[in-house]
């Protein structure tokens, strides 16, 4: 593994497209040797995470969400049920040879009836008072989540090899008690016996470790193992192929013609994306790559011919100029005013203690003497224990909340002269009040927050000004 290969992490709803990842990732035209020096880390297939935990946005719960909820009850395995249902019925869509279809269900079957079997001695032992569970609960999550993960890759390896290519199925969900290795360790040995010259791995995004990888990660643990493979490899690039291309803007806003792909990039933009929510990576992921100097490109699935965006370390736009503009829709203004706090220390500490507890995405944050102002990524319900928390240390600050939007203007060197007021002006021109701004010295990012109903058309017009009449006037380069 001497950084000939590339490590490429393929999202959920490319995975749903076998077709096209057939076509244009995992062969796209190649032979022989040109097959290989490539590791796949993959996703479980769209929709198979939602039904094994909970539906991501919705929140409608899976097996985990019913075992949690049904105390005892038969719930969850109506809802494992349903899992091995949708799981056959992907392998019944995938799979042409009989044999392999078999085996294909037949692994499934095997791996949901070991889960469905430690699910039921652990609600046997739940149903007796005298035990607590809860802690178990967090590794039925994990046991959970790497189900989906097994089943795509298993699948995906079986598939290649139908076609005549070596690939080897790597799974990395397998651990008990007696094994909680890193995952540093799990990925050094699951990959000694592999020589990527003459084997293509197909590798879970989710790897059973001591850290815990739901538990730390969220949904974002795929990209996590994804990062690690391709620095413990010394990976020459690190490819993720999701379902569109990193645009200026969300081509359903400004429309397919006027939003334009990035082209190039760094890790510094990526991170404001992920802060933002925005799928490029997990920043803890990117942070990885950009220590180790491994380029990462976001390619479409879709657009086979096309080389995607290239995201390096040390990347700053030739001219400087915006890239992207995008945001949150929807968050919370967590206002917190106390008199007695200018010249005092300790508010800032005790408050960042209760969103931590709470567990509040803090977007962005201002401060003045005696106000300190928290965007937050949090429903309503939640911000409010978090302001009763807070009345209750210090009773006498005035705290207040109110919903709001923030709109992200962002670039490798937006330094460009005017742009605060082009913004601002493009801003009043579609009768859009700004609630306030905030504009870093480091020059990659303006933030303004925006009533949530006028989100779209605050993109829409900050990306017509600072972006498509930039480009007409022959500013700036067009990527695409």
């Amino acid at each position: 593994m001497s950084g000939l290969h590339s490590v490429e992490k393929i999202g959920g709803t490319s995975m749903a497209a076998t077709a096209s990842l057939f076509d244009n990732v995992l062969i796209a035209g190649r032979s022989g040797d040109d097959l290989y020096n490539r590791i796949f880390v993959v996703s479980a297939y769209a929709g198979m995470t939602d039904l094994l935990l909970e539906h991501k946005k919705s929140g409608v719960p899976g097996v985990y969400g019913r075992f949690i909820a049904d105390d005892g009850a038969d719930g969850w395995l109506e809802a494992m049920a349903k899992v091995r249902g949708a799981m056959h019925d992907r392998n019944g869509e995938m799979f042409a040879r009989t044999a392999s279809l078999d085996e294909a269900n037949a692994f499934v079957d095997l791996r949901i009836a070991a889960v469905q079997d430690c699910l039921a001695d652990l609600g046997r032992l739940r149903s007796h008072g005298r035990f607590c569970v809860k802690e178990q609960l967090l590794t039925v999550r994990e046991l959970l989540a790497g189900l989906g993960e097994a089943h795509s890759a298993h699948s995906t390896a079986l598939l290649l090899r139908d076609r005549g290519i070596n690939a080897v199925f790597v799974d990395l969900t397998l651990w008990d008690q007696d094994d909680l290795r890193s995952l540093d360790e799990r990925i050094v040995e699951a990959l000694a016996p592999i020589d990527l010259r003459h084997m293509m791995p197909i590798v879970t995004g989710y790897a059973g470790c001591r850290e815990g990888m739901v538990r730390r990660y969220a949904r974002g643990y795929s990209e996590m193992t994804f990062s690690r493979i391709a620095v413990l490899t010394h990976a020459r690039e690190a490819i993720i192929h999701k379902e569109f291309h990193l645009s200026s803007a969300d081509p359903r806003l400004v429309g397919e013609a006027a939003a334009r792909k990035i082209g190039r990039t760094n890790y510094d933009v990526a991170d404001q994306l992920a802060n933002l929510g925005m799928e490029a990576i997990h920043p803890r992921a990117g942070r990885g790559l950009r220590q180790t100097s491994i380029p990462l490109r976001v390619r479409n699935t879709f657009d086979r011919e096309d080389e995607g965006t290239l995201i390096c370390g040390d990347y700053v736009s030739d001219t400087p100029r915006v890239e992207i503009i995008t945001g949150v829709r929807s968050m919370q203004a967590l206002q917190f005013f106390e008199q007695d706090m200018v010249g005092e220390k300790g508010y800032d500490a005790a408050i960042l203690e209760v969103l931590t507890r709470h567990g509040a995405w803090i977007v962005s944050k201002s401060s003045n003497a005696n106000t300190i102002t928290h965007y937050l990524s949090i429903d309503t319900a939640t911000v409010k224990r978090i302001m009763a928390d807070l009345q209750s240390l210090y009773p006498d600050a005035a705290i207040s909340a109110q919903p709001v939007a923030m709109v992200s203007v962002i670039g490798s060197d937006i330094s460009r002269p005017g742009l605060v007021p082009d913004a601002l002006d493009a801003l009043a021109k579609a009768n859009i009040d700004m609630i306030a701004m905030q504009h870093q010295i480091r020059n990659v990012d303006i933030q303004f927050i925006i009533d949530c109903a006028n989100f779209d058309t605050a993109v829409r017009v900050l990306h017509q000004r600072l972006i498509e009449d930039v480009a007409d006037r022959g500013e700036g380069r067009r990527a695409a």
